[in-house]
C-alpha cells in the first residue's frame, strides 16, 4: 500500500504547484516523515534523495512568492511539532521530524538552511546528541563547499556559519569564520562591522579561556572606544582586561588597566565602586614587590570604603595593610593597623573578624614577648569564639593561652 501512495503524492505535489496551491492542503502538516522511522537507520539524514519525494515540497523550482511563504509556515509547523516531541521525551522522533524539516530547508536557499542548522544543531549540543550534532556540522561544511564553488560564499553567509557553529558550541569553527569576516570588514574598512565582530571574537575567546588571545581583541576595542569617547565602553573593555590579565597572570598589564579602570571609575562619577579595585590594586603591587605603592592603595581602599560606609572593604584593606607590614619585618606599624581593624570590625559587628583579628594581635605581642597584652588578646578572642560556638577555634586558642602562659611563668629548674 505505501509504495502505491508515494507516487500518488508527487502527482498531487505537481497538480497542487501548477494551480498555485500548496500540497500542505492535500497532506497534513503533522504527518509522520516517510520510512525509515529512525534517523539511525540513515546514512545521511539530510539527503532528500534517499527519501521518497516530501508532500510538502512543491515540485517546481524555484519557487514562487506565495509558495515560499508556505513553505516556511509549514517548516515552523514541523519544528514545533519536533519541540512538543522532544518536551515528552521523544528525543529520537524529535530529531526525525527535525531532520525533515531540514530537507525542506534545503529548497530555501543556503542562508534559511544554515540558521535552521544553527537551530537544531544547538539543541543537539544542548542535548549531547553527538551523532546527530556530526551529521549537522557535516552538511554545514556542505553547505559552504557548494556556496565556495558557486561563488556566492559573500559576508552573509559566512555570518550564518559562524553564528550556527557558535550556537553548536563549536568555538574554534566559529572563530575562524569570525576572524575572514574581521579581514573582509578591515579590508572595506568598513570599522563599524569590524567592532561588532572584535566583540563577538572577544567573547567566544573567553569561553575558551584563551586569555592570551582575549587580550589582543580587547585591547583595540578599548581604543576604539576611547577613540569614540565612550565612557560605557571604555569602563566595560577596561574591566573585561583586567579580570584577563589577572587570570593570565599579566601583572604588569593588570596593574595598567587598573589604574585606569580607578580613573574611569572616578569620571564616571562610580566612587563606590573604588574601594574594592583599590585592595585589587594593592594587591597586584604586593605579588610585584612594590611594596610603597601597595601600601598606598590599601590606605586609599580603607579610606574610600570607612566614608562609604563599606565596612567589610575597609576590613579587608586594613587587614591586607597590616599583614603588609608584618610580613615586611614592620611589627610595630602592623600592630597599629591592627588596632584601627578592632574599630571598624566593632562597627560592622563583626564578631569573626573580630576574634581573628585579636588573635593575629596576640601573635604580635606574643612575638615581641610581651606576654600580658598577648594573653589579653587571647582571651578576647576566646571570649568571642565562644559566643559564636567555634568548637575547633576554642579549643585551640585554649591550647595557644596554656603556652603563652608557661612561656610567661616557666617552671623552676
Amino acid at each position: 500500500m505505501g509504495f502505491l501512495l508515494w507516487p500518488l503524492l508527487s502527482c498531487l505535489a505537481l497538480i497542487f504547484a501548477d494551480s498555485g496551491v500548496s500540497p500542505a492542503a492535500a497532506a497534513p502538516i503533522l504527518a509522520p516523515p516517510p520510512p525509515p522511522a529512525t534517523t539511525k537507520e540513515l546514512n545521511d539524514p539530510l539527503d532528500p534523495t534517499r527519501f521518497p519525494p516530501d508532500a510538502l515540497i512543491p515540485a517546481n523550482v524555484p519557487l514562487s512568492t506565495f509558495q515560499r511563504r508556505r513553505l516556511t509556515e509549514d517548516l515552523e509547523r514541523l519544528h514545533q511539532q519536533g519541540l512538543a516531541l522532544s518536551q515528552q521525551g521523544q528525543w529520537d522522533e524529535a530529531f526525525s521530524v527535525w531532520y525533515r524539516e531540514l530537507r525542506g530547508r534545503q529548497t530555501l536557499g543556503a542562508l534559511a538552511e544554515i540558521e535552521a542548522l544553527g537551530r537544531v544543531g544547538s539543541i543537539a549540543w544542548e542535548n549531547s546528541r553527538q551523532d546527530d550534532l556530526g551529521v549537522i556540522s557535516r552538511r554545514l561544511e556542505t553547505v559552504k563547499s557548494n556556496e565556495e564553488k558557486g561563488g556566492r560564499l559573500n559576508p552573509e553567509i559566512l555570518t550564518a556559519l559562524a553564528r550556527a557553529y557558535q550556537q553548536m558550541r563549536n568555538l574554534d569553527a566559529a572563530i575562524a569564520y569570525y576572524q575572514t569576516l574581521r579581514l573582509e570588514a578591515q579590508q572595506a574598512r568598513d570599522d563599524a562591522r569590524e567592532t561588532r565582530i572584535l566583540t563577538i571574537l572577544g567573547e567566544l575567546y573567553l569561553a575558551k579561556f584563551d586569555y592570551p588571545r582575549a587580550g589582543e581583541i580587547y585591547e583595540p576595542l578599548l581604543d576604539r572606544a576611547r577613540a569614540s569617547q565612550n565612557r560605557y565602553l571604555e569602563g566595560l573593555y577596561l574591566e573585561k582586561l583586567a579580570e584577563i590579565y589577572n587570570k593570565s597572570a599579566q601583572l604588569e598589564n593588570a596593574v595598567r588597566i587598573k589604574e585606569d579602570l580607578a580613573q574611569s571609575y572616578i569620571q564616571s562619577q562610580q566612587i563606590e565602586r573604588l574601594p574594592d579595585l583599590k585592595i585589587a590594586l594593592g594587591n597586584d603591587y604586593r605579588a610585584l614587590k612594590e611594596t610603597e605603592k601597595a601600601s598606598k592603595n590599601y590606605q586609599e581602599a580603607y579610606s574610600l570604603g570607612w566614608s562609604l560606609q563599606q565596612y567589610g572593604a575597609a576590613s579587608l584593606a586594613l587587614s591586607q595593610l597590616a599583614d603588609l607590614y608584618n610580613a615586611s619585618g614592620q611589627a610595630n606599624y602592623a600592630l597599629q593597623i591592627y588596632q584601627r581593624l578592632l574599630r571598624v570590625e566593632r562597627q560592622s559587628y563583626n564578631y569573626y573578624g573580630l576574634m581573628q583579628t585579636y588573635e593575629k594581635i596576640a601573635r604580635l605581642y606574643l612575638q615581641a614577648r610581651q606576654y600580658d597584652p598577648a594573653l589579653s588578646a587571647y582571651q578576647q578572642s576566646l571570649s568571642l569564639a565562644r559566643s559564636l560556638k567555634y568548637a575547633e577555634q576554642e579549643t585551640r586558642l585554649l591550647n595557644e593561652i596554656q603556652q603563652v602562659q608557661r612561656q610567661r611563668n616557666p617552671a623552676p629548674q
